[in-house]
């Protein structure tokens, strides 16, 4: 079980992380600890003493695409990639909040705000989760490469449409950190 301060915002860059490297069953606390803790029950805190346990990784590649393949996706298809990033920042007009990042958004690729997908500290129900993403031009049923600004809320994004059924997602982790800070790589605005 991972769970956040309650936005959904972290929690599931966790749950990524252990399935990623071989943990196949892995929950976030809906609501996250505030509503662990609005819905009445108790929070301990002090050392915590649980049994060893052994757990043998395997990290599956297939998962993270890199700055090379998606530069070839951006430039002649076959993935969709959906940016998780705010809509401001997508559009070039705010700076970046990490100092020395271009302005813009990867070529043809598309915005799914993370926020958007999330209420309570939860996803969205399944209906209006397809709706959003049907509506920013986003196909279910093509592969689908998640961006965002450092690799953490393009996770949010995965998780939905983990949720709706679509397992061909990946995530590009170096996302807008690495895109945006070179000047050799193409950028919309």
């Amino acid at each position: 079980m991972v769970y956040d301060e309650g936005n959904l915002f972290s929690a599931p860059r966790a749950w990524w992380m252990l399935r990623a490297f071989g943990c196949a069953n892995v929950s976030i606390l809906a609501g996250g600890l505030q509503g662990w803790k609005a819905a009445g029950f108790d929070v301990a805190s002090g050392p915590v003493n649980l049994p060893e346990g052994e757990f043998e990784a395997h990290y599956d590649q297939g998962l993270v695409k890199r700055l090379t393949d998606v530069l070839l996706i951006s430039h002649e298809g076959g993935a969709q990639i959906v940016d998780a990033r705010a809509a401001n920042r997508f559009n070039a007009e705010v700076d970046e909040p990490r100092p020395g990042l271009l302005r813009g958004h990867i070529p043809n690729s598309l915005n799914m705000p993370w926020n958007n997908l999330v209420a309570n500290g939860e996803l969205k129900p399944a209906a209006e989760l397809r709706d959003l993403f049907e509506k920013a031009g986003i196909k279910l049923d093509q592969p689908i490469v998640a961006s965002c600004g450092s690799g953490v809320t393009a996770v949010v994004v995965i998780l939905a449409l983990t949720s709706l059924g679509v397992r061909d997602v990946t995530l590009y982790d170096g996302s807008w950190g690495e895109w945006g800070s070179r000047d050799d790589l193409p950028i919309e605005k």
